[in-house]
């Protein structure tokens, strides 16, 4: 085992200088400056400058297995100590990550009236710690643990007191993170590992996320479906859209006529969707933009 994962720090802001691709930025900040009411869809590439990974390479492929399915969690005792373990382990990494350039300049552009609606996939809270409000979580709360007996909400680092009492044999372990809490770690004495269980009923618990396999909520699709009809175009920041939930909001967005733009890095599943698209580091891009669009803005610690 090595050691525990070192706690993440806020990072010092990024240059306003714009990426290498002046004619691509420009091009940007033209789109932003003529569409006062951006849809914003964010992913796992807004918060891979925090040190929390990613799921996807360049070309959209998983950098690792599948994360856990809805079914498996449900119905296999086995599967929900492996995937417990795991977040045991991986869990105190996403807790002490702190928000990027990225994030501060998503809630600077917010505040500034340049943004209607931000709609996240990510379940950090790492947009409202930054200062972002109303923001729609497709995917849930990885700070949250939900019952599925009686419905009671638990706070995920209650849980995580629990799991450390119950499984001292994993105290203090570490493994190599991974994205959303989640950490590389296969433990062969998984069948004495303890499962946390509600500390009102004693039922089932799982996080307050939306797990593959299992369908976001129609209040969040329709909280973000309203903000997009209400916009006056899409901004895609971070995210490969390969997972349906995401790339819905571009299909209609586009169908609709509106033109949507994206900052990413590598192979979008809506590449052949977008007006724009700006491939450099989240925080780099943001934070350029936010500077000429916002000239005011500063960075507050």
């Amino acid at each position: 085992m090595t050691e525990s994962p070192a706690s993440i720090r806020l990072p010092e802001p990024l240059s306003h200088e714009p990426p290498h691709d002046a004619a691509a930025f420009d091009a940007l900040c033209a789109f932003v400056a003529a569409h006062r009411r951006l849809f914003v869809l964010t992913g796992a590439g807004v918060s891979v400058g925090s040190g929390i990974p990613g799921y996807r390479d360049l070309n959209g492929d998983w950098m690792r297995a599948q994360p856990i399915q809805w079914q498996a969690f449900r119905d296999s005792e086995h599967a929900r100590r492996r995937y417990w373990a795991r977040s045991m382990v991986g869990w105190p990494m996403l807790a002490q990550a702190q928000p990027n350039a990225a994030h501060l300049a998503l809630a600077q552009l917010g505040s500034a009236g340049r943004i209607g609606r931000l709609v996240t996939q990510n379940v950090d809270g790492l947009h409202q710690r930054a200062g972002s409000t109303d923001v729609v979580e497709l995917h849930g709360s990885i700070g949250d643990v939900l019952c599925l007996a009686c419905g009671s909400r638990h706070a995920r680092a209650a849980i995580q007191t629990l799991l450390l009492r119950d499984n001292p044999a994993l105290a203090g372990a570490g493994a190599a993170a991974s994205a959303d809490g989640d950490a590389h770690l296969e433990w062969d004495a998984l069948d004495v590992f303890r499962v946390p269980a509600c500390p009102h009923c004693g039922g089932m618990l799982k996080p307050d996320v939306v797990f593959f396999g299992e369908n976001v909520p129609r209040e969040r699709v329709a909280a973000a479906s309203n903000a997009l009809a209400a916009a006056d175009a899409m901004l895609v920041v971070g995210s490969s859209l390969m997972v349906f939930s995401g790339y819905r909001f571009c299909r209609w967005a586009h169908q609709a006529g509106m033109p949507i733009a994206a900052i990413n890095i590598g192979v979008t599943r809506a590449d052949a969707l977008f007006s724009l698209k700006v491939q450099a580091p989240c925080g780099e891009a943001l934070t350029a933009l936010a500077a000429r669009a916002v000239p005011s803005a500063s960075y507050h610690r």
